[in-house]
């Protein structure tokens, strides 16, 4: 599994080309109140006086986006940040009514057209208070990104801290699972000397093929489809050895030779081991039937065998190979896998079957 890092940088162009065209458009806005009766020179007098809030905008934006939210805001020192703001909203609208007294007194125009009836405009308490309403609400806007800014960077935090703890997990049911197959391996090989010693050599032959699979392609967090599926016939055809006449043992692999979708290795090879081990009496009977197939939105695992439990002194498995199957499957595939397993009826049979979704529509609808 890669973790891949988010791209901060794109971020903060993106975020910074979107801070500057809303400044651009507020820098703008004065234009749509331009009368066609001013001339050029007149409209340009009167844009200059507008563009006295933008600015104040501007800078109490930039001043707790970058200084008040980060050092006292998030700080804990809310009381301190709310002082600090009344003070800066203060001077913002002292700089407002400075910038537009002195536009007044360098360049001098004739005043507006009266829109208000009787000529009268609105009382200076209006003024104030609308400007102190908009100085407010660009704080919010500040306090409101900053906190947004933030979160996402705490999700992003946590999902690579989860990406990080899922791969460690990963790593680790790898490694127990290594020792775990080979010790099995190694059992039945260490059974096979004892009545058929061309068989343990010829077993031994086996288990090197295998052992390339397990060492090398175990490594990555997938491989190829074929590649697994060659490696789960040479460990069937290496348990095929040791196996009497009164074992029936039938496989049924419907996978195309050169399909390289991605699975995750030794995903299934547990079952077929469980079923080796369970599906075979102390008398050297039962049945084994496996099938294994892949279309084009699924990969499927199917096995059935006699159920002969072990007993209690059979130390040739420690019994961890299903659960770590279940916990790969949920880290791997998540929603994206059905796993059905049980005992039929009578007790006389054991199945498990397992389906890998390429995607989790269809879990969904299931």
């Amino acid at each position: 599994m890669t973790i891949v890092k988010p791209n901060n940088s794109s971020r903060s162009w993106r975020s910074t080309v979107i801070e500057l065209l809303c400044w651009a458009l507020l820098l703008c806005f004065p234009l749509l109140f331009y009368n066609q009766s001013d001339t050029w020179h007149v409209f340009w007098l009167r844009y200059l006086r507008s563009l006295g809030n933008p600015i104040t905008y501007m800078a109490v934006f930039y001043i707790n986006s970058r200084l008040l939210i980060p050092r006292l805001f998030f700080g804990g020192k809310r009381k301190e940040f709310a002082l600090w703001n009344i003070l800066l909203i203060a001077l913002a609208l002292a700089f407002s009514f400075g910038w537009w007294e002195a536009c007044k007194a360098i360049a001098p125009i004739a005043p507006n057209p009266p829109r208000i009836k009787h000529g009268f405009g609105p009382p200076i308490f209006v003024i104030v208070s609308q400007s102190v309403v908009m100085q407010a609400l660009i704080v919010s806007l500040a306090v409101a990104i900053k906190l947004a800014d933030r979160w996402r960077h705490i999700e992003e935090a946590r999902k690579e801290m989860e990406q990080m703890r899922t791969q460690s997990e990963l790593n680790n049911l790898r490694n127990q699972l290594n020792p775990h197959f080979l010790l099995n391996t190694l059992n039945n090989i260490y059974a096979l000397v004892a009545f058929d010693a061309d068989k343990a050599q010829h077993a031994l032959e086996e288990l090197s093929k295998l052992l390339r699979h397990v060492l090398y392609d175990n490594r990555h967090d997938f491989v190829p489809l074929y590649k697994e599926i060659a490696f789960m016939q040479n460990y069937i055809a290496l348990m095929r050895i040791r196996l009497t006449d009164k074992v029936q043992l039938s496989t049924n692999i419907n996978v195309a030779t050169d399909d390289a979708r991605p699975i995750a290795p030794l995903i299934f090879i547990s079952l077929i081991e469980n079923a080796f081990k369970h599906g075979i009496s102390q008398n050297g009977t039962g049945f084994i039937d496996i099938n294994i197939s892949a279309d084009d939105h699924t990969v499927s695992c199917s096995i059935t065998n006699s159920n002969h439990p072990k007993q209690a002194s059979d130390k040739s498995g420690s019994g961890v190979g299903l659960e770590q199957v279940a916990r790969r499957l949920e880290l791997m595939y998540p929603d994206r896998y059905t796993w059905e397993k049980g005992v039929s009826d009578d007790g006389s049979k054991y199945y498990s079957k397992i389906v890998i979704y390429n995607d989790n529509s269809k879990v969904r609808n299931s």
